[in-house]
């Protein structure tokens, strides 16, 4: 780099032309991510931060990658803000992968939020529907605090209902999916080792 480039040498590199699209993907979710210097110095994570360079909560393993798919699931749905600090905290009381609940909590970022909180009021307004069986509703004199209220208790609902749905489904599909990956590995290894063992004879 020369030293009229103006690019930061901290940055990560920009995706390159050929890298594909899932490798294009993966630099640009590791450059939207906090590294664990960055979380360190996070003041809201001060309390934990000497936690934070355990070895479990950074490599994949299949169990803190399940518990990080469920964290940043759920962190995703019940704050609006700070997600991935609250996500990383939370990591580290449950020995969770971090980069994993961190990237997973980007499921609501302001390109989606807005069809997650309208799929949120219908889902809420399903489960606590009005005493004639109809979504709650109010009249058009009520003012708008009774408005806002009769949207925000269904999406609130709805809201938690994704986090704690979401983050069960997603621990139990992930353990699932680290299941069956290992399986199909060993009996791939099992049968590179036979046909070797064949082509030897």
């Amino acid at each position: 780099m020369t030293p009229n480039d103006p690019r930061d040498p901290r940055q990560p590199p920009p995706p390159a032309a050929d890298a594909g699209f899932w490798g294009q993907f993966r630099q640009q979710m590791r450059a939207s991510l906090p590294t664990r210097e960055e979380l360190e110095r996070q003041r809201w994570l001060r309390p934990v931060a000497r936690r934070l360079a355990d070895p479990v909560l950074w490599r994949l393993r299949a169990e803190p990658v399940a518990r990080g798919v469920a964290i940043g699931v759920f962190w995703a749905f019940v704050v609006p803000v700070a997600q991935i600090l609250f996500a990383a905290a939370h990591c580290v009381w449950w020995r969770a992968n971090i980069p994993v609940a961190a990237g997973v909590t980007l499921i609501t970022n302001p390109l989606t939020v807005g069809g997650w909180l309208w799929l949120a009021y219908h889902v809420g307004s399903w489960l606590m529907p009005g005493p004639d069986g109809a979504a709650p509703v109010t009249r058009s004199g009520d003012g708008w605090l009774a408005w806002l209220g009769s949207i925000g208790a269904p999406t609130l609902v709805g809201m938690g209902t994704f986090a704690i749905g979401g983050a069960l489904a997603g621990y139990v599909i992930t353990r699932a999916g680290a299941e069956l990956w290992g399986r199909w590995r060993l009996r791939a290894a099992l049968s590179r080792r036979r046909d070797r063992r064949k082509g030897g004879n």
